[in-house]
């Protein structure tokens, strides 16, 4: 099995803003950079719902994140960004 539904649900996502672009050039007389911009659009959407973050030793992105989904990575960092780079800590004492 190719897609998983997490994978097909990105591909049409991102195949959607694609078909904008597709829209865009194909009215402007390019037909194949639009149907350039579609796949890879649709590709990028693919691998983003696919693929994991691979472990590699040598950056300290994919050492941290490594093994994990692109698309939880992505969805991390957005939420990261959106709380204006604050990292809340919550830790639990215990008092003996």
């Amino acid at each position: 099995m190719i897609f998983s539904m997490k994978a097909l649900i990105y591909t049409a996502i991102t195949a959607g803003v694609g078909l904008l672009f597709y829209f865009l050039f194909n009215s402007l007389g390019f037909f194949w950079v639009g149907v350039g911009f579609l796949g890879a659009f649709a590709g990028t959407g693919f691998i983003i719902g696919t693929f994991k973050v691979p472990d590699v030793e040598g950056f300290e992105f994919t050492r941290k994140t490594g093994g994990e989904d692109i698309d939880d990575v992505i969805k991390r960092a957005i939420k990261f960004k959106s709380r204006k780079n604050r990292i809340y800590v919550y830790t639990k004492e215990e008092n003996e």
